[in-house]
């Protein structure tokens, strides 16, 4: 029996430190925004890595997504930006939520208020 709980340990996967949003800065260009997240994720390489973000409203509906493509070991802190992302009219505030691709998408989110 001892043997089968040590297999399903060492079978399972690590579960990784969860990507974090460090800065968020939002700017309106006519009828869209462009958002610049700086992401920190303790990436290993492409086992590992911080592999997105994306913007939600308040009630969690997806309104942009950012892939990234690759790991950012020798990168942390890293930003990267997604432009033409639609507002609905009336939406005062969003949310940025990362992902990796071990852990999928970030439980914690940030809230940004559009001014």
């Amino acid at each position: 029996m001892r043997y089968l709980i040590l297999s399903l340990l060492l079978a399972s996967p690590a579960l990784a430190d969860p990507p974090t949003v460090e800065k968020v800065s939002a700017s309106q260009n006519g009828d869209t925004w462009r958002f610049d997240v700086t992401i920190r994720h303790p990436d290993t390489g492409w086992d590992d890595y911080a592999d997105g973000w994306r913007v939600l409203d308040m009630d969690g509906n997806e309104l942009g997504l950012r892939v990234l493509h690759h790991p950012h070991v020798d990168e942390q802190p890293f930003t990267r930006s997604l432009s033409g992302v639609a507002i609905p009219e009336g939406v005062t505030q969003v949310q940025i939520q990362p992902r990796d691709n071990v852990g999928g998408w970030a439980k914690d989110t940030t809230v940004i208020d559009l001014n």
